[in-house]
Parts: C-alpha cells; sequence; structure tokens
C-alpha cells in the first residue's frame, strides 16, 4: 500500500507530504482545490507520460515521491526488481522528477530506472480509476486470471499446465527424432566409427605418459649406459687397482676394526662403515642391472613412436588429452544407443503424446465448462452491482472463445488450440446505454461511469484482485446522494482487502472513510498552492456540512448524522464479518 506520498512543485502544488493508511482514505475539497491534481501526481509517479506543463510556474522541476509496503504484491514486485538489477528492500521508495526543460528522471530506492520500470511496478501496485486513467482490470490479458482466481480454478488450471508441460516436451523430443531420419542415420554411422577407433586402440590413461618416457630412454640407449657404467666403475673396482668407492669403504672398515679393538666406545664408526658400504654395495647391483640391460633397440623405438603417434591422432580427433578421449568415446557410445533406439522411442513417444492429448483435452474441457459457469455467476454479480451503482441499464458479459486447431487438444467435441491456461480466451464485455451492444471493456471511455463499472468490478473480484491499492477520481460524477451511499459502502468493503484512495465531493461518500483528508486552495504572496491534510472528527462534521452546500445548525446536525450512519453501518459489517 502507499504509506507516504511527497509531492513539490507540481502543478498549484508547491508542497505537500502526507500519509495515508489501510482501509478507506477519502479526499476532499472545494472544486478547484486540487484534490484530481494528486491522483495525476500519483500517476506520474506511477510512470505515465511525462508532461512538463505539470511544472509549477516559475520552477525548474516538479517532484513526486511514494512509499509503498507492496503487501501480497511483495514477490509480483520483487521479480520485476531482480529483472532490472535491482535489490529487494522491506519498503519500496519509487520517486519522478519532471523538469520544466522536458526531461524527466524515475527512481526506485535511489536508483534511476527507465519510467517503464515504473510502469510495470504500477501494474501490480496501484489501480487508479478515475477521468483519464486506465485501469488494470482495462488489460484483456488480466480477464482470465480474474475470471479463474474468482471462481477457485487455480488448483485445476494448474493440472492443465502441468500436462501441457508434459506434452510439449514429449512433442518436441518427437518432433526432433522424426525431423531428419537420413541426418540421424549419417551420425549414427559416423558415432560407430568413432566408438569403434577409440574402443581398438584399448588406450589407458596411463599409457601416453608410459610410452614417452621408453621413448626417451630408447633414443638415449647407449649415453645411458655408458653413464651408468661410470657410475657403476666408480663404485666397483674391476681393474684391480683398488681405487673404488668399495674398495676404499673396505678399507676404512678394516681400519676401524682395529680402533674399535682399542677404543671400544668407537664401535658405532665400524656398523656406521660396514652399513654404508653395503647400501652402496646394493646401488653398484643395481647399476650393474640397469647397464647390463640396457642395449639400442631401433625397432622398438620405432613402435613407439608409431604409438604415440596415434595417439596424438586421437588427441586431435577428440580431445585434447587421453582422459577427454576416453570421455568422448563414452559419450558417443551412449548417444550412438540413443540414436540406435530412435524407433522404440518414436513409438513410445507418440503413444505418450495420445494419452497426454486425451487427458489435457479432458482437464481442458473441465476447465472450460467450469469458467462457463462461473461466467455466467460473474455477470450476474456485477450487473446486480451496476445496479446498485444507479447503472440498472448496464450490461455485463464474460465472452469466451476458442480457436480450432488440429494439432491441438480434443475438448468440448472438438480439437482447440491451447496453452498452459487451458484452450479460453476470455473477454470481459460491458454496455452501459440502452440498446447498444456489450463492446470489450478495453475499449469503454474513461470517466465517471466508468469508474462506477470498475468500482462494481472490483467489488465483485475484490479478492481474486491482487493489487493492493485502489484509487478512484470523479467516481461519484453523476449520482445523487443516495447512490452516493452505496458507493461509499462498496468503497469501504474494497477497504477491508485493498487500501483504498477516492477523490470525492459527495458527502456521503465522504463519511465512510476511514481516514479523511482534505484538498485546501490558499494563496500565499500573491501564488495559489494546495494543501492536503487529515482531518478529525469534530473536522469532518464541518468539512461534510460544507460539502452539503448548507449551513447553519440543521445542515450541521445533518452532517453528524451521516457521519453516525456510517459508523453504525460499518460497525454491522464488522460484526457481521
Amino acid at each position: 500500500m502507499l504509506t507516504e506520498l511527497e509531492v513539490r512543485d507540481f502543478a498549484i502544488i508547491d508542497r505537500i507530504r502526507c500519509h495515508f493508511a489501510p482501509g478507506l482514505n477519502v479526499v476532499t475539497g472545494e472544486t478547484g482545490a486540487g484534490k484530481s491534481i494528486i491522483v495525476d501526481a500519483v500517476g506520474q509517479l506511477l510512470g505515465q507520460r511525462a508532461d512538463s506543463t505539470v511544472v509549477r510556474a516559475g520552477c525548474e522541476r516538479a517532484f513526486v515521491q511514494g512509499v509503498f509496503e507492496p503487501g501480497e504484491a511483495r514477490d509480483a514486485v520483487a521479480a520485476i526488481l531482480e529483472a532490472n538489477g535491482l535489490e529487494v528492500e522491506p519498503e519500496l521508495i519509487l520517486s519522478r522528477e519532471i523538469q520544466a526543460a522536458g526531461r524527466s528522471t524515475a527512481r526506485i530506492n535511489g536508483r534511476a530506472v527507465p519510467a517503464r520500470v515504473l510502469a510495470e511496478i504500477a501494474q501490480v501496485l496501484v489501480d487508479v480509476h478515475g477521468q483519464s486513467e486506465s485501469a488494470s482490470l482495462k488489460r484483456e490479458a488480466r480477464h482470465l486470471d480474474l475470471l479463474d482466481r474468482h471462481a477457485g480454478l487455480l488448483g485445476l488450471r494448474e493440472q492443465v499446465a502441468q500436462h501441457v508441460a508434459e506434452l510439449r516436451e514429449a512433442r518436441s523430443e518427437l518432433a526432433a527424432l522424426r525431423s531428419d531420419d537420413a541426418e540421424r542415420e549419417r551420425e549414427a554411422e559416423l558415432l560407430a566409427f568413432q566408438v569403434e577407433e577409440i574402443a581398438s586402440a584399448n588406450l589407458s590413461e596411463d599409457e601416453e605418459q608410459e610410452l614417452l618416457a621408453e621413448s626417451r630412454r630408447l633414443a638415449n640407449a647407449e649415453q645411458l649406459a655408458l653413464l651408468a657404467n661410470r657410475a657403476y666403475a666408480a663404485m666397483v673396482d674391476e681393474s684391480g687397482e683398488g681405487l673404488a668407492a668399495i674398495d676404499m669403504l673396505d678399507a676404512a672398515q678394516a681400519s676401524l676394526e682395529r680402533l674399535a679393538e682399542v677404543d671400544p666406545d668407537q664401535a658405532a664408526l665400524r656398523e656406521a662403515v660396514l652399513a654404508a658400504r653395503e647400501s652402496l654395495a646394493d646401488l653398484a647391483a643395481q647399476l650393474r642391472e640397469y647397464r647390463d640391460a640396457m642395449e639400442f633397440d631401433p625397432q622398438r623405438l620405432e613402435e613407439v613412436e608409431e604409438r604415440l603417434a596415434f595417439i596424438s591422432d586421437l588427441k586431435r580427433k577428440y580431445g585434447p588429452s587421453v582422459q577427454a578421449v576416453l570421455a568422448y568415446g563414452l559419450e558417443a557410445a551412449e548417444r550412438l544407443s540413443r540414436l540406435r533406439g530412435s524407433e522404440e522411442r518414436i513409438a513410445e513417444l507418440a503413444a505418450r503424446e495420445e494419452q497426454l492429448l486425451e487427458e489435457t483435452g479432458r482437464l481442458c474441457g473441465e476447465l472450460s465448462t467450469a469458467r462457463a459457469e462461473a461466467a455466467e455467476r460473474l455477470a450476474g454479480a456485477v450487473e446486480a452491482q451496476m445496479a446498485e451503482l444507479s447503472m440498472p441499464d448496464s450490461i455485463f458479459e464474460v465472452a469466451m472463445t476458442q480457436r480450432e486447431d488440429e494439432q491441438g487438444v480434443p475438448a468440448l467435441g472438438r480439437h482447440l488450440a491451447f496453452d498452459s491456461t487451458g484452450v479460453d480466451r476470455v473477454a470481459f464485455l460491458v454496455s452501459t446505454n440502452p440498446g447498444e451492444p456489450a463492446r470489450p471493456l478495453v475499449k469503454v471511455a474513461s470517466g465517471g461511469e466508468t469508474a462506477r463499472l470498475m468500482l462494481a468490478l472490483k467489488t465483485v473480484l475484490s479478492n481474486a484482485d491482487r493489487v493492493p491499492t485502489l484509487v478512484f477520481d470523479e467516481i461519484d460524477s453523476g449520482i445523487g446522494g443516495r447512490v452516493g451511499a452505496v458507493v461509499g459502502q462498496k468503497l469501504w468493503g474494497l477497504g477491508r482487502t485493498h487500501q483504498v484512495l477516492c477523490v470525492t465531493h459527495l458527502p456521503q461518500v465522504a463519511a465512510f472513510g476511514d481516514v479523511h483528508l482534505r484538498a485546501r486552495k490558499e494563496v500565499e504572496r500573491g501564488r495559489t498552492t494546495t494543501r492536503l491534510e487529515v482531518i478529525e472528527d469534530g473536522e469532518r462534521v464541518e468539512e461534510i456540512r460544507q460539502m452539503l452546500g448548507s449551513s447553519g445548525e440543521p445542515a450541521r446536525e445533518t452532517a453528524a448524522e451521516l457521519l453516525e450512519e456510517s459508523e453504525r453501518w460499518k460497525a454491522r459489517q464488522l460484526g457481521a464479518a
């Protein structure tokens, strides 16, 4: 709901800041005091086309800011904010600055946004009904949702949506399988070749690294044998000259044995040398074995190089590594299996499509029948409300249409086009003049009569319509006091489920307000300006008296009686609830 509104330098408004409450907020004041200008300011706030003529004469810019609590519209608001890269916060602050030069700036929570984003937010936050405003009920795309919500059909509609999603998925896969048999066969042949090539290669993940190491050894066999022999010769004296490391350790060991005989405390030195000799002897044996085994094998080298070249070719075709080649082989095998099983899958999907078509058609038929019954009830309820609002000759219809389509679902004895909402297209039609045919609600001209029509619709659809704030301007145009009381009752009733802001000149309507605001026109330093203020009980009596257009004590008593009667009526309604 709209909790706070600030307007500066807008038309004849110098500066106002007012707070609104839940329930019915009425705005009254003398003709020309600027009541409807406040509605115009809200319209600018909600993304209407900026017009520099609204800037107060002599000022550089006009400014409007509103603070909202989204309430039940929070999820819808959050989706719009997130889609536009904006953070979701507990409060929503919308602002609009319109410069006299013609440019305008829109902001949400302090961040500049295109005016269209304000308009998107407006569709889920506020409905404005007045002389020139277009309400959300005039958006035909909403009519189906409103009918389904009002009739309690969202559960059945969700079943339809689930079946439609499954049907579309089955049809999509079926179309893909049937799209090009020749192409599928070519793909299967290619996949079969690839799978066979990779499988016959008998690759292992470590093979390439092992072959690279072997290739290096074979290519450098003579040098490796020479180096191993030199190391071995440095450890073992095969020439008998006694210069090798093992011979020198033998000499050291002999000396330490004699040392230990004289000084037993140094026996550990002898043992350390003995251990070193044994380790060196083991190392020498390994070197000899490595040297003797090392030989140059050109044939084996050629085999290794050929295998490495083959692996490199596979990597070029299927992946940057052996692991990637093996993974590609598995994926290709799975894809080949699916292709080879496509005929069975086609038959399975065709049967599934037929089953889903029958089930979806049955559900769509049930939903359409239920909608038709609900549409009659809705039309009757709206016409009854319109009669109470002094529009007895008005006609309201809920038009339901379907479109035949051979590829559609079998429903209502025909094959009908469908989507996730079913097979129906719904539009609200209305005629407010006797003898005139009902026309789409979207084409009905704006004005006080249309605002009353919207009030009738809102009253019937109050639980189905999720827009939290409703603004009515000139809704009482052309009606008298008796009907005015009915309008006030209905507006107050709407205030139980919505926040309602109503600009009115009828005292019978104003008397039902939960909050009463008065617009006053003042002249300061030769300039006309508008003030907006909340008035309390005592002041309300005087304001109602002035709206009655009479003076004296009898008029004051009539005003007080109007307020008392409205309070008694509201108390009865709350007690009945």
